[in-house]
């Protein structure tokens, strides 16, 4: 059994750069609205990202997939045949699985998204090789 875990350096790397982008875009909308306290836009854009993140982490971090035999195995019972999956693909930290049917799931915080994508892969090569 393969498990992919989420990782905490990961997961704060990614509130970090959401944080800065959230406090940018906030100095901005102010700045456009003619605000005199643009200033404030990065104390808002912290703090709604410091928050979000503090209040999801312990739940973020719990979520674990497993490659079982012929599936993976996810959070909230989520199981993924790895013969139904048609793309894999990094997007910052996670990768999308998208299957035949074009659901679409995520795994994320992962340290090295293209890694857990090649284990996904080379798993569903044996499983093809399997006689």
């Amino acid at each position: 059994m393969t498990s992919f875990r989420a990782d905490r350096a990961t997961y704060l790397r990614t509130h970090a750069t959401m944080a800065a982008l959230a406090m940018g875009a906030g100095m901005l909308i102010l700045w456009i609205i003619d605000s005199p306290h643009v200033w404030t836009g990065a104390i808002g854009g912290l703090a709604a990202v410091a928050v979000r993140g503090w209040y999801l982490m312990d739940e973020e971090l719990a979520h674990e997939w497993d490659i079982v035999g012929d599936a993976l195995h996810g959070p909230a019972g989520r199981v993924v045949p790895l013969d139904q999956i048609a793309k894999l693909r990094a997007i910052g930290s996670a990768v999308q699985i998208i299957t035949k049917a074009g659901d679409k799931y995520l795994i994320k915080f992962q340290p090295d998204p293209q890694a857990t994508i090649a284990t996904i892969e080379a798993a569903r090569a044996r499983r093809f090789e399997a006689p």
